[in-house]
């Protein structure tokens, strides 16, 4: 587990090879729950071991060769457990909190897995905390970490619509080979390979996902669709079809990849990091045409 000393408002990242250099498409990706700097007033009970399954961990690495290829890739270096920014910032848990939050709370799903804007457990159940956080401790999470993300998420998107007149944006994600106790609302469901979630075509055309789809089952890979994941923050805020803005959740199974126990990458790495390149090459060609 790395401690950075850098300015939490700068715990996001876009790739070197863009914005400096032209985007080759409409298109852009995100990884929001890949961070792996834990800011020193995280101050949680828990052992870092512990903590990291929280992560979707390789995810921007296994998406990493979209910058070589002119794709932006923003990927968070805060950890989700931190606070996620795949959640609303006011899906606020009050049981967290140390005095009740002065502004009115919507009901959330996720809040009431525990898993809201901030986590209150692990997905077995496990509290994150022997303690209640302060008002100010959730706003400076805000502050430092989701506001940015989203700043940096929010303009890059709006650079290739302004660009291209339409913007293609997946937002990727892993997933346990099965669903733990408190990660969804499907425990103990086993999950196919990938997961294509567009809150059942709210944030993208038909179009997008269904290329996505038959790209990867044409590569041997079983793909759902909005099920059990549909999206969640990300895509809602990001993804308006009508106005040429589509916006895809893309979950993985991790049992693709890496040992789901000591997070080390398996023999199935390279080959899944090699799809997803050529993925992101057939997106490229696609989204160009789409224009």
């Amino acid at each position: 587990m790395h401690f950075s000393t850098q300015p939490l408002s700068y715990r996001y990242i876009a790739p070197e090879t863009y914005p400096d250099s032209e985007a080759a498409a409409p298109l852009v990706l995100d990884s929001p729950h890949s961070g792996t700097e834990y800011p020193p007033d995280f101050a949680s009970a828990l052992e870092p071991g512990i903590l990291r399954t929280a992560e979707d961990t390789w995810v921007a690495d296994l998406w990493g060769g979209a910058p070589f290829q002119g794709v932006p890739l923003l990927a968070a270096r805060f950890p989700r457990s931190y606070i996620d920014a795949n959640r609303s910032p006011d899906e606020i848990d009050p049981v967290l909190l140390d005095q009740p939050w002065p502004e009115p709370l919507p009901d959330s799903a996720k809040v009431r897995l525990g898993k809201g804007l901030i986590w209150r457990m692990m997905d077995d159940g496990t509290p994150l905390y022997d303690r209640k956080l302060s008002l100010d401790e959730v706003r400076h999470r805000i502050e430092a970490c989701w506001t940015p993300y989203h700043d940096k998420l929010k303009s890059t998107i709006d650079a290739a619509h302004a660009r291209f007149g339409k913007v293609w944006h997946i937002n990727c994600h892993s997933m346990p080979s099965i669903a733990a106790a408190f990660a969804t609302d499907k425990p103990g469901l086993v999950h196919p390979d990938f997961v294509l979630g567009d809150r059942d075509g709210a944030t993208a055309a038909p179009e997008f996902r269904e290329f996505v789809a038959d790209w990867l089952r044409g590569r041997g890979y079983d793909v759902a669709v909005n099920d059990p994941y549909k999206g969640v923050e990300i895509v809602r805020r990001y993804g308006n079809p009508d106005q040429g803005r589509h916006s895809l959740q893309v979950e993985i199974n991790r049992k693709l990849y890496m040992d789901e126990a000591t997070l080390r990458p398996t023999d199935g790495y390279d080959k899944l990091r090699g799809d997803l390149h050529d993925l992101c090459a057939a997106l490229i060609n696609w989204s160009r045409a789409q224009v």
